[in-house]
């Protein structure tokens, strides 16, 4: 088989120009709906569109490589048990960290109590919220598709196909690198917003990178060990609704003052863990 045939299929090309291109094409259309279009400020209020063009763009670039979802991890077979381990992975680490976020309100004399309610995602903090049924319903829709997308691309795709050429774990650091990236748009429209200063778009962008190249090798790892995409869908999607949009810690002085911390460390907590469950599955395995 050669190694410069993506996936040993049909189109010529080297894996790392092709995940290259996919992912510059799918920044470019993440940056347009950001900067233009902002979907987020109207009534859908998500950034959407740029997921659902690069579910169209998986969809073709699987079709033309002859790879099927199920070759990328999306398997038909006990997806539902997979994406309730990847639901419960996320939801006991994030208990922990929102335990610890109150212990830390009180330790400040200032009390903070937990609130349902839908809000936008935002560096800045939380400011609109939004309980009526609907909301919670298109919030669970719209990431639904966000972590589809950011799946099946940075997970599936790319570690299938840099895998090709290299070893499973490089193949991982990448497509978590590149996830990093897919990032930073979040704090460089907050500056051009004037939401925050030159300096803290710089930490906030260098930190976010970090927490999401993270999250990235944990659920490249769990695509490993699992050999399915599904737990790492489930654990992404918590993270994405309930953890960041859905269930908020409110004090005296305002709502998710400490989000950022929270999530990073349900992220730190679930990251270790998936690391021993892998370190432990490889030496057995040897």
């Amino acid at each position: 088989m050669k190694r410069d045939n993506c996936m040993g299929r049909n189109i010529k090309c080297k894996p790392d120009h092709l995940c290259i291109a996919i992912f510059t094409l799918c920044l470019s259309v993440r940056f347009a709906e950001y900067f233009l279009i902002e979907t987020d400020k109207t009534a859908v209020g998500e950034n959407v569109l740029h997921k659902i063009v690069g579910m169209i763009l998986l969809a073709l670039v699987l079709k033309r490589v002859n790879l099927s979802w199920s070759d990328i991890g999306f398997h038909r077979n006990g997806f539902v048990s997979s994406i309730l381990k990847g639901v419960l992975l996320g939801s006991v680490c994030f208990a922990v960290s929102y335990g610890l976020e109150l212990a830390v309100f009180i330790l400040q004399g200032n009390p903070a109590h937990l609130e349902m309610y839908i809000s936008s995602f935002s560096l800045t903090g939380s400011q609109i919220k939004n309980t009526d049924f609907v909301f919670f319903l298109l919030c669970v829709l719209f990431n639904i598709v966000n972590v589809w997308m950011e799946e099946g691309v940075f997970r599936g795709l790319f570690i299938k196909t840099l895998s090709e050429t290299e070893s499973y774990m490089k193949a991982n650091s990448i497509a978590a690198f590149l996830f990093g990236v897919w990032h930073i748009v979040m704090p460089i429209r907050s500056y051009f917003n004037g939401e925050m200063s030159f300096a803290a778009m710089f930490l906030m962008g260098i930190g976010y990178m970090i927490l999401a190249g993270v999250m990235g090798i944990k659920w490249g790892l769990l695509y490993r060990i699992t050999g399915n995409l599904w737990t790492g869908l489930g654990d992404h999607l918590f993270n994405n609704t309930v953890a960041t949009n859905m269930l908020h810690v409110v004090s005296l002085k305002g709502a998710d003052e400490l989000q950022i911390v929270r999530i990073l460390a349900a992220q730190i907590i679930s990251f270790a863990f998936v690391l021993v469950i892998h370190i432990y599955r490889t030496a057995n395995v040897r």
